[in-house]
């Protein structure tokens, strides 16, 4: 029993349910397919493809709005717009992003009730707060979703001969480099303010960029860009940012083009998978593209894109990648050495350095290790604590 002035669980949840969930729970899932007059094994798929726990025949778990709702999926499922081939797997992919949407938006909620003693206060409160923020969070939801629908259809209609599911593009995988040894050395507050940090820079430079996220994998994110040079603006820029940022490891990067294959929301094909190995081949504070790309960019002299000596990583035995960075304005090689040889000599430049090497000056048994094998280079900056 809760204490006087404690908010009982059963009822706050209860309360919850009812706003949420458009009334109270009344019927069970074969009323709720007569009543939708949908075949109850097509309303016991779209209901699993959703993602929502299996229920008994006999559980009284359902509520009016869930009767609109599976009458409007199978309307929409007979109306010619979704192929029945892949209605399930429809219905899967808006089950997995909804539910992390709300999984999110409930943590968000509970820490502003938890934080604030006057709203946590009782349950009559919560449920307040609950009702006033569910309309806005709706609209924002609904005016998001029509700003994306307008930029796909946009490109769509753009490229009006390109496969919207197979197509060119460039794929990035950036990750952050010692996550796991970083996990165990800083607290869950300091690890979420980092995880969170990255996000938000991941999410400003793609965006900048004209890139599309993918999705974010913990300590690394996935994106395409429809240009070789969105897409190296994209890696460079992140390394960039993540070199300033005090707050931030080192992260690496692996860049791949080609046909892939989108299919609700992801990505798929052997340019993925290139991507992914070359990310996991690069030193920490570099970036590795194909032969493909480095191709591409070889023609643009704002970037250095140098061959690297063939390696081997799972699915490919003789990958050899090429490192991408910004060109430098001084020249490079030899004459870059006579140069600055001599200004030396007239006491007209200090003596160079360059703490990166060019690949062809690492030696053999570095350049072939991968960056899983390799501590982070020493950084100049502290983490603030």
């Amino acid at each position: 029993m809760p204490e006087p002035g404690e908010i009982s669980p059963d009822a706050l949840q209860q309360r919850l349910e009812r706003i949420l969930l458009g009334g109270r729970r009344k019927y069970t899932r074969l009323e709720v397919a007569e009543k939708a007059g949908v075949p109850e094994e097509r309303s016991r798929r779209l209901w699993r493809a959703l993602g929502f726990a299996t229920v008994d025949d006999d559980e009284v778990v359902f509520t009016d709005a869930d009767i609109e709702a599976i009458r409007t999926a199978d309307q929409l499922m007979n109306s010619g717009l979704i192929d029945p081939s892949i209605e399930l797997a429809v219905t899967r992919a808006l089950g997995q992003h909804l539910s992390r949407l709300a999984e999110w938006q409930v943590h968000m909620l509970w820490t502003m009730i938890t934080e604030n003693k006057e709203i946590g206060s009782s349950e009559r409160q919560i449920g307040r707060l609950v009702e006033r923020l569910l309309p806005e969070l709706e609209k924002v939801q609904e005016f998001v979703w029509r700003r994306h629908l307008a930029a796909y259809a946009g490109r769509a209609l753009a490229m009006p001969e390109e496969d919207l599911e197979a197509r060119t593009e460039v794929v990035g995988f950036v990750d952050m480099v010692g996550y796991t040894r970083l996990t165990r050395q800083v607290d869950e507050e300091e690890l979420t303010d980092i995880l969170d940090r990255f996000e938000s820079v991941a999410t400003e430079v793609v965006a900048d960029h004209h890139g599309r996220i993918v999705k974010m994998i913990g300590d690394e994110v996935l994106f395409v860009a429809d240009s070789a040079v969105d897409g190296a603006e994209i890696a460079l820029a992140l390394s960039e940012r993540a070199d300033a940022d005090e707050t931030l490891p080192s992260v690496r990067a692996g860049l791949a083009s080609g046909r892939i294959l989108s299919r609700f929301g992801d990505v798929y094909g052997s340019v993925v998978n290139l991507a992914a190995r070359l990310t996991s081949t690069a030193r920490p504070g570099t970036i590795l593209v194909d032969r493909e790309l480095a191709g591409e960019l070889s023609g643009f002299p704002q970037y250095e894109v140098r061959s690297r000596r063939p390696v081997s990583v799972r699915g490919y035995n003789r990958l050899r990648p090429s490192s991408l960075r910004r060109a430098r304005d001084r020249p490079s090689g030899m004459f870059a050495s006579s140069q600055q040889l001599a200004a030396e000599m007239l006491g007209l430049a200090t003596p160079a350095q360059d703490p990166t090497p060019a690949s062809e000056d690492v030696p053999d048994e570095v350049e072939d290790a991968t960056a899983d094998s390799l501590p982070p280079r020493p950084r100049s900056k502290r983490r603030r604590r």
